[in-house]
């Protein structure tokens, strides 16, 4: 048998086995949405799995369930994408929350692939305060990207852009089959943001056509594995250093 991190592979009595060396769970948060011309529509999803796999392996954590679809409101106009609204998105999460809770689980790891779940998963964090003993850190995986991109990425601003050279780059490094290379493209935004300390709640499409804003065309595997290889350190050193959890 596949000696495999995630509970859904595994069956009740290997559960309870590896349950009892671990009180660290690890929950992928991603999107259905688009993602550029060149990537498919679950790529945050496929990411924040990835990195979840990468990171258990080293801690020996367990992986539980994968949310495959989030608040995408902003790029429903888009064909394909898939959203959740808020209300229910919560809830779903939190069910998820209290099961594992019930089996003991006192360390959860959210690995958030899409920046539009980040505010409900930090409300159901924050839920879980009160609860004694109880720990909780989320990674948002894009942002988190951007702390390990040191002298990787050659695209500037814009390399963090939706779908551009970093994610392209590490989809190249997790899922090379998935990725269309001819169809990359450099996509500059159509409006320059004057204000970008601002939130504003306007469209994708605002600034792109094509679902994606960079230059993807930038991209390659190798970028994208010294991204993913310096993220998995750099979660698995965090989880060492604050959490006490020994790494491999």
């Amino acid at each position: 048998m596949k000696n495999s991190s995630l509970m859904k592979e595994m069956s009740w009595t290997e559960f309870r086995e590896r349950k009892a060396k671990t009180d660290l769970v690890i929950l992928p948060v991603g999107a259905f949405e688009v993602y550029g011309p060149h990537l498919p529509l679950g790529s945050d999803t496929l990411v924040a799995a990835g990195l979840a796999e990468r990171v258990a392996e080293r801690v020996d954590a367990l992986i539980g369930p994968t949310l495959e679809v989030g608040d995408s409101s902003m790029l429903d106009e888009f064909p394909g994408t898939v959203t959740i609204r808020p209300e229910h998105f919560k809830a779903y999460l939190n069910d998820v929350v209290d099961s594992l809770l019930k089996w003991g689980f006192k360390d959860f790891l959210f690995i958030n692939g899409h920046a539009g779940n980040v505010p409900m998963i930090s409300q159901i964090a924050y839920s879980l305060r009160e609860r004694t003993g109880i720990r909780k850190a989320q990674i948002d995986v894009w942002r988190f990207m951007q702390r390990v991109d040191q002298d990787v990425l050659k695209s500037g601003p814009l390399a963090h852009s939706h779908a551009g050279e970093a994610g392209t780059s590490v989809m190249l490094a997790l899922h090379p089959e998935l990725v269309n290379m001819e169809k990359t493209m450099s996509v500059e935004r159509k409006k320059q943001d004057a204000f970008p300390e601002i939130m504003k709640y306007g469209k994708l499409s605002d600034n792109s056509e094509w679902g994606t804003v960079g230059h993807s065309n930038q991209a390659s595997a190798e970028k994208g594995q010294i991204l993913v290889d310096r993220a998995v350190e750099r979660m698995v050193q965090f989880l060492g250093e604050v959490w006490g959890i020994p790494g491999k």
